[in-house]
This record gives structure tokens, sequence and C-alpha cells, in this order.
């Protein structure tokens, strides 16, 4: 019954913006602490930011990110959002949005694909 859906991802120039979203269904939003990974191609997947629960007063990005990427939350819609700008080839990735919640299981997106190609 949970569902997130990520969407806005696509190919974009380096040095374009791009902004994803993802929207959730079936729990109470604003208890999830919510966050984005990527995966590229033969790599892991990695965190790229993280936003805390309820007002979301604490995010965390990964240091290749850090000051082109912000996450933020608009409980209102259960949406959260990763604006990505400053992009670079090594940001291609399929982005997948996750929601956590203290002891309970995490549940991911299916994920979207960026790609950042001239």
């Amino acid at each position: 019954q949970v569902q997130l859906v990520e969407s806005g991802g696509g190919l974009v120039q380096p040095g374009g913006s791009l902004r994803l979203s993802c929207v959730a269904s079936g729990l109470t939003f604003r208890y999830y602490a919510m966050s984005w990974y990527r995966q590229a191609p033969g790599k892991e997947r990695e965190l790229v930011a993280e936003i805390s629960a309820a007002n979301g007063d604490s995010t965390n990005y990964a240091d290749s990110v850090k000051g082109r990427f912000t996450i933020s939350r608009d409980n209102a819609k259960n949406t959260v959002y990763l604006q990505m700008s400053s992009l670079k080839p090594e940001d291609t990735a399929v982005y997948y949005c996750k929601s956590s919640r203290l002891f309970l299981a995490d549940y991911w997106g299916r994920g979207t694909q960026v790609t950042v190609s001239s």
C-alpha cells in the first residue's frame, strides 16, 4: 500500500539544472525521513541527500553534490524534491527516493533516469 513515485528525470547538458520529485502515498508522510540515492552502471547505490522527518530542519549531502544539490520537502503535498544544478556527466545515474522510519522497514521508489551529456 505504500508507494513512492519519482519523476522529473531526463536528459540535460552539463552545467544544466533539473528538479526531481517524489510523491509518497500510503504512509503518514511527516513521520518519515526522506532521502535520495543514485546508482550508476557498475557502481554501488550511494546516498545523495537526506532530510529529517517533520519540518525537515536537518539535511545531509554527499560530498560530491554538496553546494550543487538541494533537498526539500512539502508535507502538504507528500512530496520530497531534489533540486540539482551545475550538473556534471558523473551525476548520470538512476535516482531513487527512499522513506525511512526508526525500527521500521524502508520503502523505495522505482527510480528515475538522469542523464547528463552533451
